[in-house]
């Protein structure tokens, strides 16, 4: 989970009743939508293979923040530039933020691969099973421990899994490269953080140069899609740094203000729109096997989701004796 600031209550008390902030929701909301139709925006996006989708993504998010941050920086925000100066002289902050960029940059390709070939099915499906992923890092190298019912659940997913490899003959690399990438994004954070709009520019800016030479050389073969594109095309590509930045910083508000177990539940918004452009907007092929599948992983999400929820309020009821 990305972390920009110390979490504020997202619970306020009223009269013994208890009540969600509400921007924190809308924002938590807004966000996981955002996500859960951005297959839908990239499809209009004609003439670009996905590693330069991928590639205009961080140029133009790298462009739209070396704007934004300044302004913010200037007025205080994350403490100003004394604070943000202070840990990129960290060598650490360096090289973790180096691998995350990595892993983003995978995360992203694969995502825009499946969306540019017709299996934003199999996107949907990698959001859905990174929660699972997450739990099983966390178990392999930071040594946590899970319950029973936690472990059922990672079976039943797996199993699903298994069901539609099985049936589509071969193995959902799109959806396991995306859980996998994410996961290891994910770990990486847990170990050094900044705000979350400036670890953001840390990992593009790790990554423009690579990105801005390859779409270099897209314009200099006459194969870019800015070259050859409609003005909605041209547009579209230039606003990819507004619609990667966009929902971050909603869901950088709604982290602040919304419990985190609310927000646990909201992050399955997203896939589950994924789903349904995939199979109602794109009528992507969803037989029986394929369904049963999906069945397997929702079944599991909602088993762990709830033995989670159970062990978290144990815990929390021990520690306030």
């Amino acid at each position: 989970m990305l972390r920009d600031t110390k979490r504020s209550s997202a619970i306020e008390s009223q009269g013994g009743q208890t009540s969600v902030d509400r921007v924190g929701l809308l924002c938590a909301i807004a966000a996981n939508s955002m996500w859960g139709l951005f297959p839908i925006y990239w499809r209009q996006i004609e003439g670009a293979d996905s590693l330069e989708l991928a590639c205009h993504r961080i140029v133009w998010s790298f462009v739209t923040l070396a704007i934004l941050l300044p302004l913010m920086l200037r007025v205080g925000w994350w403490g100003g530039w004394r604070a943000v100066a202070t840990s990129l002289r960290d060598k650490r902050v360096w090289m973790l933020y180096s691998i995350a960029a990595v892993m983003i940059g995978i995360n992203w390709l694969a995502f825009l691969w499946a969306v540019n070939h017709g299996r934003v099915l199999e996107a949907s499906l990698g959001y859905y099973i990174n929660p699972l992923f997450n739990v099983l890092i966390g178990v392999a190298v930071l040594g946590e421990r899970l319950g029973k019912w936690q472990w059922i659940a990672i079976a039943i997913a797996t199993v699903g899994v298994g069901i539609m490899t099985v049936s589509s003959g071969g193995i959902p690399w799109a959806s396991l490269a995306m859980a996998t990438s994410f996961s290891i994004y994910g770990l990486v954070k847990k170990k050094v953080y900044l705000p979350v709009l400036v670890g953001l520019m840390l990992e593009v800016s790790i990554l423009f140069l690579p990105a801005a030479f390859y779409l270099g050389l897209r314009v200099n073969d006459g194969v870019s899609a800015l070259q050859f594109g409609s003005p909605m095309v041209t547009t579209m590509l230039l606003l990819a740094g507004v619609i990667t930045i966009s929902p971050l910083a909603l869901f950088a508000v709604a982290v602040r203000k919304v419990d985190l177990s609310l927000i646990g539940i909201l992050q399955y918004v997203g896939p589950t729109l994924q789903f349904l452009v995939g199979a109602v907007l794109y009528s992507e092929p969803l037989d029986q096997s394929r369904l049963t599948g999906f069945v397997f992983v929702w079944t599991a999400l909602v088993i762990f989701v709830t033995a989670t929820h159970r062990a978290s309020r144990k815990n929390s009821a021990v520690a306030a004796r």
